[in-house]
């Protein structure tokens, strides 16, 4: 029996005592939850519906939980169903209900786990959007790391996600990124706010033969102003497409590359402005047109035109939201670095202006990412091989491999500063989190392959009324996956999916311990061993599907 199911049990059981009269509920029944209590000794399962529905059913807590625990008993598949404490039931099952698990995760498969609870939401979540001026930095990479894992579970829980990339490419950085690659291409010193690092020489050399290529002039035989607008052409397309390829490499790919200078060259900076206008949200001050920002929630209020006559870069968020929301998003998401914390009153403000809902589930909702710091032998690396000034995103997956660096970016809350040891991320010990549940994973195929070569076959037999404590203590966990998920979605912390794996992990490890799949050499194959192997192969599963929402492989061998 799943927690769903009994759930469902639950539902029906109270709805029946209100058929018969045995009790009086007004409204609807809310959605019962079911938790594993914190010490397995109570049972398997816990539930605080009765205090949730004692006012509205005119009883006592504990009343009403004597109620259900009587109508649950008579039930089959539960062995008790005890109340405790002001009015919590506490709920055990059958061996063989609790087997039946087992089942359900192998028969679903891959979809173990999925829900619907965000079906017919689509959510614009747009995350790493780095300037398109050099490699992604260590910062970035967790926004990768995190906003694919995030996209991952908001899509397994039956939302459509667009995942979308925008890239800042109207301002001074693309300035200042042209004028390095001018300057290196002449041998000249980097200007002090231009950008510094190998790539900026690399690319330089690569606009250089491009131009070669393609019968244009070389760019250093022209005057500034000229070359560095030939730089400025072919440099940003070259970043552009070394930042996708890197993603790539990463696992963490886009369905929208989005260009800030897109929002200016189609009119829809000043169709957004006038839109605010027309609502009466905007006024003039000093010569510059303002939002009334603090209408809605802001500190101050925030210039959209700016007294020369130029427009603030607040105009793009606010033209970029109102393209995200006219494309169809219900939610738009932003994952922000840890320099944007003062930047959430305005934009809240500005989706509130449009008459729109911001904050956690509202139709703009901002995440705020801490610093991750690298540490090798106890001490912090800080400088890249190519970057020169900042470790990337390259430099981490070089040092540990994909699969390590995502999980161990996705693994902590992001507003938390991350301190990322490599020397335990390369490790091939229990300390190490991600080879503690690859690991796991691995460990099921191999017991499942020796399973087969004793005779163990899962069609040859199920039956769970055989099983043991160790086996219910894992199947306990297992059961606790489409919660964690569902919680995951709903929090937008992705970390929780890592940290349950690792607690499954634990889990698995323990029971591989204590229970055998395979028959002893003196022992004939029986029911246990087979219905021990469908545990086994749901163990399996169910880190598959785990590993699979962080973007990371499920091996079969380590």
């Amino acid at each position: 029996m799943t927690p769903e199911e009994l759930s469902e049990l639950i539902a029906s059981q109270l709805t029946a005592a209100v058929a018969e009269g045995a009790i009086t509920i007004e409204g609807d029944l809310p959605v019962i939850k079911v938790e594993r209590p914190r010490s397995r000794e109570h049972g398997d399962w816990a539930t605080n519906v009765a205090m949730q529905l004692a006012k509205r059913a005119g009883v006592k807590p504990r009343d009403l939980a004597e109620l259900l625990a009587s109508r649950l008993e008579a039930t089959e598949g539960i062995v008790s169903a005890e109340v405790a404490g002001p009015g919590f039931l506490n709920i055990r099952l059958s061996a063989a209900s609790a087997g039946e698990l087992a089942r359900t995760i192998l028969t679903k498969g891959a979809d173990y786990g999925r829900s619907d609870v965000n079906a017919g939401k689509t959510v614009n979540l747009e995350y790493v959007s780095a300037n398109p001026t050099g490699p992604i930095h260590i910062g970035g990479a967790r926004w990768a790391a995190v906003g694919d894992s995030l996209a991952r579970v908001l899509s397994f829980t039956g939302a459509h996600v667009v995942r979308e990339y925008y890239f800042n490419d109207h301002g001074n950085q693309i300035d200042h990124f042209s004028s390095s690659l001018l300057a290196r291409a002449k041998g000249r010193e980097v200007p002090a706010d231009g950008y510094g690092g190998q790539y900026i020489e690399d690319i330089a050399n690569r606009v250089i033969a491009i131009c070669e290529e393609s019968g244009e002039p070389d760019p250093r035989t022209l005057p500034d102003d000229e070359a560095q607008e030939v730089f400025r052409k072919h440099g940003v397309e070259l970043m552009f497409g070394e930042i996708k390829e890197s993603l790539h490499g990463f696992r963490s790919d886009f369905d929208v590359y989005f260009h800030e200078q897109d929002l200016h060259n189609s009119g829809a900076v000043t169709a957004a402005i006038e839109r605010l206008r027309e609502q009466g949200q905007l006024f003039e001050d000093g010569g510059a047109l303002w939002l009334r920002s603090t209408d809605f929630g802001d500190d101050k209020d925030r210039v959209i035109i700016k007294s020369d006559g130029e427009t603030a870069y607040f105009a793009g968020d606010i033209a970029y939201y109102l393209d995200k929301r006219g494309r169809g998003a219900d939610q738009c998401v932003y994952m922000l670095g840890a320099d944007h914390h003062g930047y959430i009153g305005r934009m809240y403000a500005m989706a509130r202006a449009f008459g729109d809902t911001a904050g956690a589930g509202g139709n703009m909702e901002i995440l705020i990412g801490q610093l991750v710091n690298l540490v090798r032998n106890g001490e912090a690396v800080r400088m890249s091989k190519r970057a020169g000034t900042v470790v990337t995103m390259e430099d981490l997956v070089e040092a540990v491999g994909v699969d390590a660096a995502r999980y161990s970016l996705v693994r902590a809350s992001v507003d938390t500063t991350l301190e990322l040891d490599l020397n335990l991320v390369e490790s091939h010990t229990s300390e190490n989190p991600v080879y503690y549940v690859q690991y796991a994973h691995a460990r099921t195929c191999s017991v499942a392959q020796n399973a087969l070569q004793h005779g163990v076959r899962r069609e040859d037999g199920f039956t769970p009324e055989a099983l043991e404590l160790p086996d219910s203590e894992l199947l306990g966990a297992l059961a606790r996956f489409p919660d964690i998920a569902a919680q995951a979605a709903a929090l937008r912390e992705p970390h929780r999916v890592a940290r349950y794996l690792e607690e499954l992990a634990g889990a698995y490890h323990t029971w591989y311990g204590k229970a055998r799949v395979t028959p002893r050499a003196d022992e004939e194959v029986t029911n246990l061993h087979r219905t021990r192997l469908w545990i086994n192969d749901a163990a399996r599963q169910v880190l598959a599907n785990g590993l699979d929402l962080l973007g990371v492989a499920a091996p079969e061998k380590m």
